[in-house]
């Protein structure tokens, strides 16, 4: 069978598919969003009728491959990843992930893999390998499969409310003041992220605590980590609410990194751990009746954590958390193109102020590291901010952490003082890129992280990021004009 027969086919999957319709009845769902994650993050897809769904559920649906690139256009004016003649992906709906949108009951939402057209001459009905979620869950269950562990993640996505001008544009101004964990700002956003709440506790979020962080408007939701796919399905379902609540609320729901200067930007620190076992806990929501499938509202709990110490110093992990720790810092220049991925990522490394975390170091609790121990446990990627893909940053992960376990690697100690205090004492500390053209070189020459983007992953991912630099290079900003508009004669 192809890949997309063994897709439809996968044992269980019939049954789930009957548990979807039984929702949709229940519910009284009329259309359903059929959506994927681009090359970006973004969620591109196509909405059908309800009365659709056993079909589209078996048959799929067709879409231009240029959807996994937003169907955006280079500077060249070439459609980036795929021309007009390529053929058209399949995607087909994974039934575990239909929830109803709580916004308009009248809607559902699915997620979906996408896979070659069944009629193509090469690889017909394979996997779409642009598809960066469908890569995330092979590479988690080749991973699980070698190793016989999970990867576990839970993410902390900064994000600013702005106001904007009764045209839309932005006014340049956060909703609330920058003074970080003050309650009272807080709760001047408190219709804001409430709303929120009610939404992603509807959409399966399992939403723990939040706080107002120390740029205007700047604000950060937490939720349950899980293991990696859920959860990268749960940050882009909550920056899918959050665009929801902005337009109720009349502002501006933005992610982009650094929107502001001299202020902190939006990071979104990325906490794992490996685990053996646990089982599966389905969050009931008291006495209601569940908008959605089961599935959409689990979480994976207990287990072995592999990252716990087996020494006793507590601030070391234990060995596959140190041999880990040794594969993410071998490639960390790498994986930092996909951790901060745009032009704009590199504002917030630059303005080191804020505690960027631009060195290619790690340490216990020591926030001026790349790669800091959060707790006994885990460990926190701090390379992030709120504009990366968690599908394609979770697939490198996982292939930087095989090479670590794999190979029995060892990180160099851990540093405990302050990075930039280490300098001036004579350590040598190398820096992060610090520009999305240097990441993009590094990520080239790192066939390990490559491979987390197999054949046209890379391709597209390449397209659309070095058309995003030389466009920067290529720009007259505001800043060229206050700088060299009246330097001559």
């Amino acid at each position: 069978m192809t890949d997309l027969e063994k897709h439809v086919n996968q044992p269980g999957r019939a049954k789930l598919v009957k548990k979807v319709r039984e929702k949709i009845n229940e519910l009284g769902i009329t259309y359903i969003y059929y959506q994927f994650i681009s090359v970006t993050g973004r969620v591109v897809g196509k909405g059908i009728p309800a009365d659709h769904w056993e079909r589209t559920a078996e048959k799929g649906f067709q879409l231009v491959y240029g959807a996994t690139a937003n169907l955006f256009l280079d500077r060249h004016n070439n459609y980036i990843g795929y021309g007009p003649e390529a053929m058209e992906l399949v995607g087909i709906p994974d039934p575990e992930t239909f929830v109803q949108l709580p916004w308009d009951k009248r809607v559902g939402r699915v997620f979906v893999t996408c896979f070659r057209n069944r009629e193509e001459r090469k690889n017909p009905g394979g996997h779409l390998t642009s598809d960066c979620r469908g890569n995330l869950r092979i590479f988690m269950d080749e991973f699980k499969k070698k190793h016989g562990l999970e990867l576990r993640v839970g993410t902390e996505p900064e994000m600013m409310w702005l106001t904007k001008k009764e045209d839309g544009t932005p006014t340049g101004k956060g909703f609330s003041k920058p003074f970080c964990y003050h309650i009272d700002q807080f709760e001047s956003l408190r219709p804001v992220f409430m709303k929120v709440i009610e939404y992603a506790k509807a959409m399966g979020l399992d939403m723990i605590q939040g706080d107002h962080e120390d740029a205007p408007g700047q604000l950060e939701l937490n939720w349950t980590y899980d293991n990696v796919l859920r959860n990268a399905d749960r940050l882009s379902t909550y920056r899918q609410i959050c665009a929801q609540v902005a337009r109720e609320h009349n502002l501006i729901a933005c992610f982009m990194t650094k929107p502001f200067m001299g202020v902190s930007a939006s990071g979104c620190h990325t906490n794992m751990s490996l685990w053996k076992g646990g089982k599966i806990k389905v969050n009931k929501l008291g006495n209601k009746t569940l908008p959605g499938v089961e599935e959409v509202f689990s979480y994976v709990e207990g287990g072995t954590n592999t990252f716990m110490p087996d020494t006793k110093d507590m601030q070391l992990p234990g060995k596959i958390g140190l041999q880990s720790i040794a594969g993410i810092m071998k490639h960390l220049p790498a994986l930092t193109a996909l951790g901060s991925s745009t032009v704009n990522s590199y504002r917030r490394l630059w303005d080191q102020g804020f505690w960027a975390p631009v060195y290619a170091d790690w340490g216990y609790q020591n926030r001026t590291c790349g790669l800091r121990v959060s707790a006994p446990g885990r460990f926190e990627y701090r390379s992030v901010d709120s504009m990366h893909n968690p599908y394609l940053l979770g697939a490198a992960l996982l292939k930087a952490c095989d090479e670590g376990i794999s190979k029995k690697m060892k990180p160099a100690a851990p540093e405990s003082r302050n990075i930039y205090e280490a300098q001036k004492a004579g350590k040598d500390v190398k820096k992060l890129p610090l520009s999305l053209g240097e990441a993009l070189d590094r990520l080239a020459e790192d066939e390990v992280i490559k491979s987390a983007m197999p054949d046209e992953m890379y391709k597209v991912f390449h397209w659309y990021k070095n058309d995003e630099w030389e466009r920067f290079l290529g720009a007259t900003t505001q800043w060229d004009l206050d700088t060299y508009l009246d330097c001559l004669p």
